[in-house]
């Protein structure tokens, strides 16, 4: 009866585990390609599905740091049973209906994590303050630094001394040199570390002095990556302006599905960190390919329906704010993950449309709507916290597992 047991809860939590990964495939990687579509630079159908291409590869080649946070270090001295991966997969998800259901976008990292901490103290572990207080201070340090870098990039491409040819140009130089420096599962690593980069390849090849953590050949190869970028985009927007910074917004679009790919799918394969490695003894790319399956699968069934609502918000902001909105996107989700942090898109989104519409003259945002969207996120990392401790107890008696 107990392996019978197990086996129940080992399918009840997988499948949890694919409905939160279909829900961040259909909803949270959605909005990176809208600009696109609502410059017409791209149809809805083709931009779902490369964001389902786009966001599983993310989530195969870098979703194991925010998924090793989510399962192994938010809480201390327990490990997260097959029981409590269920109440903290359920309780996120519910959060995440809610704000479906209300219309205010509940933000999968605030809901997961405040349910995963939730579940560990019910099972009698103790808080990770460490980690907590890293964790919120990214979360803090998010809104000014996505409409930090949104206001720099509005400003820069409005700019009337720095024409179009050069300044999208140089975004996508500054872009292509975060490219060179990402970590990627694929990429060979250097000794003690978990995964490489393009620029660390070159660097272990070419070899030369260093300075801290830079080499010649680690510089030459992110400089080399950026005028790539550079050399592309400019003679795209030498030939014409317009089809130039179509081209920008497709290419950054996929940059930041790839990205939120990467970002996101911890949020659903983290609970199940414990289940899969350790009493299934299964390897790390088993699990995040259970999530990638689950974010390809909502981004191709889910996605066009967002796609063409959000689609027509941006097409209201314009191209050139849009592209503002996303630099800070792909540059904080790639940190985060750097970092191991769950973060939330609606988060960076939201601020970065804000900074980019100051660099305007006006936030484009309703100060209401921001303080009901504040207290809604705050609400859910709170009210997960007790719903996933009150669920786990509830299980429990439910199941006879005292």
């Amino acid at each position: 009866m107990a392996a019978l047991t197990f086996w129940a809860l080992v399918g009840l939590a997988t499948i949890a585990g694919l409905a939160m990964a279909w829900t961040l495939g259909a909803n949270s990687n959605s909005p990176p390609f809208a600009p696109a579509i609502g410059a017409n630079a791209i149809s809805t159908m083709r931009a779902a599905f490369l964001i389902g291409i786009l966001a599983a590869l993310g989530a195969l080649t870098q979703g194991g740091s925010i998924s090793e946070t989510v399962g192994s270090n938010l809480i201390l001295g327990v490990e997260i049973t097959p029981l409590a991966a269920v109440a903290g997969l359920l309780t996120a998800a519910g959060f995440m209906a809610l704000g479906v259901y209300t219309g205010y976008p509940v933000p999968a990292a605030f809901a997961t994590t405040g349910a995963m901490v939730g579940v560990g103290l019910s099972l009698g572990g103790d808080p990770a303050t460490a980690v907590y207080s890293e964790i919120v201070v990214f979360w803090l340090l998010v809104p000014p630094m996505s409409g930090g870098l949104a206001y720099g990039t509005a400003t820069l491409l409005r700019r009337d001394d720095i024409p179009e040819t050069v300044g999208v140009p140089l975004l996508a130089g500054l872009v292509g040199a975060i490219v060179s420096r990402i970590q990627l599962g694929v990429i060979p690593a250097a000794p003690g570390e978990s995964q490489g980069s393009i620029a660390g390849v070159v660097s272990r090849a070419v070899g030369g002095p260093a300075i801290g953590p830079l080499t010649i050949g680690g510089v030459l190869a992110t400089l080399l990556i950026a005028l790539a970028a550079f050399v592309f985009v400019r003679r795209r927007t030498q030939a014409s302006v317009e089809d130039g910074i179509r081209t920008f917004l497709v290419l950054l679009g996929s940059l930041v599905a790839f990205s939120s790919g990467g970002s996101q799918v911890g949020l659903a394969t983290g609970p199940l960190e414990n289940l899969y490695g350790t009493e299934l003894g299964l390897p790390g790319i088993a699990l995040l390919s259970l999530g990638a399956v689950g974010i390809l699968a909502g981004a191709w069934m889910g996605a066009p329906r967002l796609l063409q609502a959000t689609s027509r918000e941006y097409a209201q902001l314009g191209v050139r704010r849009s592209i503002a909105a996303l630099v800070p996107g792909f540059v904080i989700a790639q940190l985060a993950i750097a970092l191991g942090i769950p973060i939330s898109f609606n988060n960076i989104v939201i601020s970065g449309v804000i900074g980019g519409g100051l660099a305007a003259g006006s936030a484009g945002v309703s100060r209401r709507k921001i303080g009901v969207t504040v207290a809604f996120w705050l609400i859910t990392l709170a009210g997960s916290l007790a719903t996933g401790y009150g669920l786990y107890q509830l299980l429990t008696v439910l199941l006879g597992f005292e």
